[in-house]
């Protein structure tokens, strides 16, 4: 019965999960019938003790940030337009005129709540708490490489251009 379990690690949530690689059932509960001995010698189990090359080896951060997006964004809308055609240059040169005006996190924070195209722009583009494994890596690498309550450069993803600011 154990060698078809296997622990992987959600990205969505940033938790382990027990996952049947035979019926594809998964839970978030080990699987009923098994020994904490089968537990911790299954594939991933690393996981469930932040151990090896887990993702939550690495501490969880906060960030806010400034979405512009283009044509080429893998989803090129958003609350404030419904067909985005900029190029990626412009999306750029865009978020250097923000960067100009940006003194401190509150005008950032009012910047992202006026201008972010993502929907964080409600929440002044507070992303929340994440940790490695849950944003696109060039994101993620740029999060974890700022200090808490400085703001990134400009920073490129499928997503679109990026000003972000680390909030913990």
């Amino acid at each position: 019965m154990s060698s078809s379990w296997q622990i992987k690690m959600s990205t969505s949530r940033g938790v382990p999960y027990f996952f049947n690689s035979e019926t594809k059932e998964s839970s978030w509960k080990p699987p009923a019938g098994l020994s904490q001995e089968q537990i911790e010698s299954l594939a991933g189990a690393e996981y469930l003790s932040g151990g090896g090359a887990s993702v939550v080896a690495d501490p969880k951060v906060r960030a806010s940030h400034l979405l512009v997006k283009h044509k080429d964004s893998r989803r090129p809308s958003s609350w404030k337009e419904s067909n985005i055609t900029r190029t990626k240059e412009e999306a750029i040169e865009i978020l250097r005129g923000y960067q100009t005006q940006i003194k401190d996190s509150e005008t950032f924070s009012t910047l992202a709540e006026k201008h972010s195209d993502c929907s964080s722009h409600s929440n002044h583009g507070d992303l929340g708490w994440f940790q490695r494994g849950q944003m696109q890596k060039p994101f993620e690498d740029a999060t974890y490489a700022l200090q808490v309550g400085h703001i990134s450069d400009i920073v490129s993803t499928d997503s679109g251009v990026h000003l972000i600011m680390r909030t913990g």
